[in-house]
């Protein structure tokens, strides 16, 4: 099934939905929830999800999975989706929030079957083995750190969602604190706890999930001094650092 829309089939007698869409580029899916959960794969671009207890930026060739009756958004920079509408009953050990994994080629070669199958496939034949499959695959995936938590007081929750639209190097505790109206003692100890790191670390880390999309286009050298490092290498080593991977692995995709 490609694209069309899931409230036409959600009832359907079928615990696995497969559809694919295609988004222009840039849009917002506002804030909505399923009744299912769903396993959403970017087979191009990159897209950023955000719920109330934080945002999560999935590369390409990677994907979420969202718990059901979870409320969210999710930012289509450049995507083309694989997505699967699974009954949670179907899946108890689905997370419990989102989660960024890899899609290795076996996966996306079942997930680009699936999404051809009509709505109401066969459930003995080829595609409900299919279907089977995925989820095996799925429950054995292991997540990615491409993820910011978002801490629970508003305050500092603006702050964040701010930083978030605006990646600045030049911002500092000192100018949260004295947003926030606290010392910037009382500051890092309220948003470690609220967050387990520090300010400094989840700043830093926010630029560099920002660096994300920007690799779709520019060169790690204009990535670099767009998000404030002092050079190339600082960043790719903070990068590789935190992900596991060098920027070069993402550009262009």
């Amino acid at each position: 099934m490609r694209n069309v829309a899931l409230d036409g089939l959600d009832r359907l007698p079928r615990a696995v939905l497969p559809i694919g869409t295609d988004y222009p580029p840039g849009l917002l899916l506002d804030w909505h929830e399923h009744r299912r959960a769903q396993f959403l794969h970017g087979a191009t671009g990159v897209m950023v999800v955000d719920t109330a207890e934080g945002t999560w930026t999935v590369p390409p060739r990677r994907a979420v999975l969202i718990p059901a009756a979870t409320r969210h958004r999710v930012r289509m920079l450049g995507v083309s989706t694989l997505s699967l509408y699974v009954e949670p009953d179907a899946v108890p050990w689905w997370p419990g929030v989102c989660t960024v994994v890899d899609v290795p080629p076996l996966l996306r070669e079942l997930l680009l079957a699936a999404v051809e199958f009509e709505p109401e496939y066969d459930l003995s034949g080829r595609d409900g083995q299919v279907v089977a499959l995925l989820l095996h695959e799925i429950a054995a995936l292991t997540p990615l750190p491409f993820h910011l938590g978002m801490p629970a007081s508003p305050a500092f929750a603006a702050l964040c969602r701010a930083y978030l639209a605006e990646p600045d190097v030049a911002v500092t505790n000192a100018r949260w604190a004295r947003e926030a109206a606290l010392s910037e003692r009382a500051l890092t100890r309220r948003f470690r706890e609220q967050t387990g790191e520090s300010p400094a670390g989840w700043r830093s880390r926010a630029r560099l999930l920002a660096a994300l999309p920007l690799l779709r286009s520019g060169t790690v050298t204009e990535v670099a001094g767009r998000l404030g490092y002092a050079s190339p290498a600082a960043f790719t080593a903070a990068f590789t650092r935190t992900f596991g991977s060098p920027p070069s692995r993402f550009r262009g995709r």
